[in-house]
Formats: C-alpha cells, sequence, structure tokens
C-alpha cells in the first residue's frame, strides 16, 4: 500500500516537473562575416582569447523572444555623427554603412525602453564588425525607470580601471565580430536597459549596429 508520505513526495515530484520551464537554445540571425582591410593589433589587459569554432549554444526558456526588437532608443548623443538611433533596434544587422549609428567620443550610452517590465535572459550586442577591434568600457545595466536611479543592475562590465566610474568590471575585453556579443543576464526583471562604451582600438568614437533583449514579459 502506497503511504501517506510517499503519495505527497510523488505529488510534489510531479509538480515541479510540470512547472519547470523547458529550455531551448537562443536562436536568432547572424549576418555574414565582413572584416575588411588591415587590422589595427589590439593591446588590452583584460583582453579575452579568441574562441575557436561557432559559438555554444545558450539555453533560454521555450517562448523567449526579441523583445527589443522596434523597441524606443535614446542615447547621451542625442544628434548621432552617422545613423539614427532607430538602426540599433531595426532587426538589422549588417556591419555595412547604412546599418551602424555612429556616436562621438568618451563615454557614451544607449538605451532601450521595453515599454513594459520583462524578464531577461540575455542581450546581444553589436557594436561594429567591418574590421576587429575592441570597444573600451563596455557596461551594460538593467533598470526599472529611464533615469536609472531605481534598481539599477549591472549585468556586464569590462571596465577593468574604472576610467568611466562606473564601477570595476572583471569581464574581458573583445574583439567585435559578426557573432556580436551574448552577455547572461540570468531572468532579471527591468524595463529599461543601458549600453555604456568609451571609444575603440581603433578610434574615439561609439558605435551600434544592433541589440538585442530576449526575454518574456514580466506579467
Amino acid at each position: 500500500m502506497i503511504t501517506r508520505i510517499a503519495l505527497i513526495a510523488g505529488l510534489v515530484s510531479l509538480a515541479s516537473v510540470a512547472t519547470a520551464e523547458e529550455m531551448v537554445p537562443l536562436k536568432t540571425e547572424l549576418p555574414k562575416p565582413m572584416f575588411v582591410g588591415t587590422p589595427k593589433p589590439v593591446n588590452l589587459p583584460n583582453l579575452e582569447k579568441p574562441r575557436t569554432g561557432k559559438r555554444p549554444d545558450f539555453m533560454v526558456p521555450a517562448g523567449t523572444v526579441n523583445l527589443a526588437l522596434n523597441k524606443p532608443v535614446t542615447a547621451s548623443d542625442e544628434f548621432p555623427v552617422i545613423g539614427e538611433l532607430e538602426f540599433i533596434t531595426d532587426g538589422e544587422k549588417e556591419g555595412g554603412d547604412g546599418y551602424f549609428v555612429e556616436l562621438g567620443p568618451d563615454l557614451q550610452w544607449v538605451q532601450i525602453d521595453l515599454e513594459e517590465p520583462a524578464k531577461i535572459y540575455a542581450i546581444l550586442v553589436w557594436h561594429y564588425h567591418l574590421s576587429p577591434r575592441a570597444y573600451h568600457d563596455v557596461v551594460v545595466q538593467v533598470a526599472d525607470d529611464a533615469e536609472f536611479t531605481q534598481n539599477v543592475r549591472t549585468v556586464f562590465n569590462n571596465d577593468h580601471d574604472n576610467s568611466s566610474g562606473l564601477g570595476r568590471g572583471s569581464d574581458p575585453a573583445y574583439i567585435e565580430s559578426y557573432e556580436g556579443r551574448l552577455i547572461p543576464v540570468d531572468g532579471e526583471v527591468a524595463r529599461f536597459v543601458r549600453l555604456y562604451s568609451r571609444g575603440n582600438t581603433s578610434d574615439s568614437m561609439n558605435h551600434y549596429v544592433e541589440v538585442e533583449v530576449f526575454g518574456k514579459p514580466a506579467s
């Protein structure tokens, strides 16, 4: 005869299975590789080693989508040198002219309003992939308000010496590529995403081709 304890344990086990989220590989379309010209040497103290082969699958809950597509974008530089802020969430990831935004020198940021709180699992960012370069002081934060004063959380920071004043980060600098940079976010709930950079190893300007924010509405 099944004991009461065994029955309860079985029901708990079944409930756990029922409520567990199905995990699937994150899917996104990648642009074609576009490195052109003679690359400049990149020498940074915290530069990660190049990876060989394709990026390993990143698992997310089933039903995860790019919540940033066509969402409003604002920036510290309201009048980009090249391009329009709308390019950053228009779904176009090619690296050539007409696909990227160039912001002024020094520390700049772009910000995406998801228009409602969302549970975020990953952020993918393409700064520029026409030539191999690394961007300085890449910091990615999420928050509950547009002013970034409420519940601000840093999900990526490779500013190893706090030269941008946002805190010292332990994430590595990396060479830009057509794959973009995938940043795990671990289900943080937020409405706004802000991305900082402070020039790059080729020039002092800041660039963005596309930003994708993968998650689900929190409600």
